[in-house]
């Protein structure tokens, strides 16, 4: 199991600071708004995740849980 970041795009007002408190998966555009990388949160990278996440101000950001691949 795992965990990815999302966002609410809608909500997103563009205030940046998620890309600062975590910049190994969240960079900005040109209108400084985000852009995830897509796939898990790595494990050393999680609370940084969650620390923003829980900054957001207008809670555009969430982790999600992913299911577990099973090999067949």
């Amino acid at each position: 199991m795992g965990e990815v970041l999302q966002i609410d795009r809608i909500r997103c007002d563009g205030h940046g600071l998620c890309a600062e408190l975590v910049p190994e998966l969240i960079s900005l555009d040109d209108w400084g708004y985000p852009i995830i990388k897509p796939g898990n949160v790595p494990p050393s990278v999680v609370e940084h995740a969650r620390r923003a996440v829980d900054a957001c101000p207008v809670l555009a950001l969430r982790l999600a849980r992913t299911a577990a691949l099973v090999a067949r």
